[in-house]
């Protein structure tokens, strides 16, 4: 019985402790990853504004083979939306193409439903390192309500090596093959 007791008080404390700590993190996450890629910044820009050409090189994407795709609009404009509906790996939602500052950035909104519903922000952002070479940024911002902000310090780790997979395929797609914009 009392180890019964102990167990129990072990729970109760680990618990208060992750409340309390909850309590010092931020309910607002931002993530970002790079990568240099050997192209000149239209070509990769004219890439990635497609949303269905993460099918080549997301990780989330690619989780799934199977998964189930709908799209809306016109890829590559704003206001084209690609819907998901994957297995437990890849998840339901949508992203939006929310905003293109052309050849500079690409601002879209990603809509989860499952695993858990949430919204974040996830940009890409280009910038010529040289005529032949181009940076690429990835970012993913959102946020959750006490106490799942617990989850914000894990994600940096979490998404961070998920944006790195999925940029170092499209540095892999773009230089080793002839770009097509769609």
């Amino acid at each position: 019985m009392k180890m019964l007791v102990n167990i129990l008080t072990g729970i109760v404390a680990v618990v208060v402790f992750l409340l309390i700590a909850a309590l010092f993190v931020r309910k607002q996450y931002f993530i970002k990853r790079e990568i240099t890629i050997n192209k000149p910044k239209a070509e990769v820009f004219g890439y990635i504004k497609h949303l269905k050409n993460q099918e080549n090189y997301s990780k989330w994407v690619r989780a799934d083979p199977n998964m189930q795709k709908d799209y809306r609009g016109t890829d590559g404009t704003v206001g084209f939306v690609y819907a998901w509906n994957g297995n437990d790996k890849a998840g339901e939602g949508e992203q939006e193409i929310k905003a293109i500052t052309e050849g500079e950035k690409l601002e879209v909104e990603v809509r989860f439903i499952r695993p858990f519903a949430s919204v974040a922000q996830a940009p890409f952002t280009t910038e010529a390192l040289s005529p032949n070479q181009t940076k690429v940024t990835w970012g993913m911002a959102g946020g959750n309500p006490y106490p799942f902000n617990l989850m914000h310090l894990f994600m940096d780790g979490l998404l961070g090596k998920d944006l790195e997979v999925s940029l170092n395929a499209l540095k892999s797609v773009l230089e080793q093959t002839p770009v097509s914009k769609n």
